[in-house]
């Protein structure tokens, strides 16, 4: 899951890039308004965590912003305002959930992958392919009982694939989506990792899953 963090204060920005990235996100950073309306403009994200007391320009118009573009990634506010009036403002503007600070960091994780969920159409964080499990909570993958041994780059790929079957990525947008902005990853790296995810089903006799469309991509049928 591709995350944009928009936070002014340095010490929760690195505090929540690194408690994120642990659990399996990958997360881009922006300090401000303006900074994040310029990520928005060039990346695509699966969920925007947005403070509201931004410098330059405020959390409630960028995402009034980008709703008016017809930008419909998942937001989540995080503020320190626990006022009735501003969690209806943010949700009448179109954020889809809304975290008073202080919060605990597991739970703005659960609502996260809620939000994951819903944007997938699942209920279940159990994504299960020809026997495959992968459980998105835990982020491990088990067949016939047996625990799959992945590094996370190797994770990314496959949970985000299995939660698109039958769609076709190209090495670009896999790239996009597993690694942060500020990463500089080629093509090579990509058919490594889905290399290498293919030897670690085989071993536990797990059918490979990830298909090549020669000239396209890959994908999970």
């Amino acid at each position: 899951m591709k995350l944009l963090l928009v936070e002014d204060s340095e010490r929760l920005q690195r505090s929540l890039s690194t408690g994120l990235y642990k659990r399996g996100f990958t997360v881009d950073q922006a300090f401000d308004g303006e900074e994040a309306l310029a990520y928005i403009a060039v990346n695509q994200y699966e969920a925007i965590i947005l403070d509201l007391m931004l410098p330059k320009i405020d959390g409630l118009t960028v995402l009034s912003t980008l709703r008016n573009k017809g930008n419909d990634c998942h937001v989540l506010i995080l503020s320190a305002n626990d006022q009735t009036e501003d969690r209806i403002r943010g949700l009448d503007l179109g954020a889809d959930d809304y975290l008073v600070k202080p919060f605990s960091f597991d739970e703005l994780v659960s609502r996260l992958r809620a939000l994951n969920r819903r944007r997938n159409g699942a209920k279940n964080p159990i994504i299960e392919v020809e026997g495959v499990q992968i459980d998105s909570v835990s982020r491990q993958v088990h067949f016939d009982g047996q625990l799959v041994e992945l590094t996370p780059h190797e994770y990314r790929l496959l949970e985000f694939l299995c939660q698109r079957r039958g769609r076709v990525f190209s090495h670009d947008q896999l790239i996009d989506q597993i690694y942060d902005s500020s990463s500089y990853v080629t093509r090579n790296a990509v058919e490594a990792h889905i290399s290498e995810l293919r030897k670690r089903l085989r071993a536990v006799n797990a059918p490979p899953l990830v298909r090549t469309r020669r000239g396209f991509g890959y994908l999970v049928e």
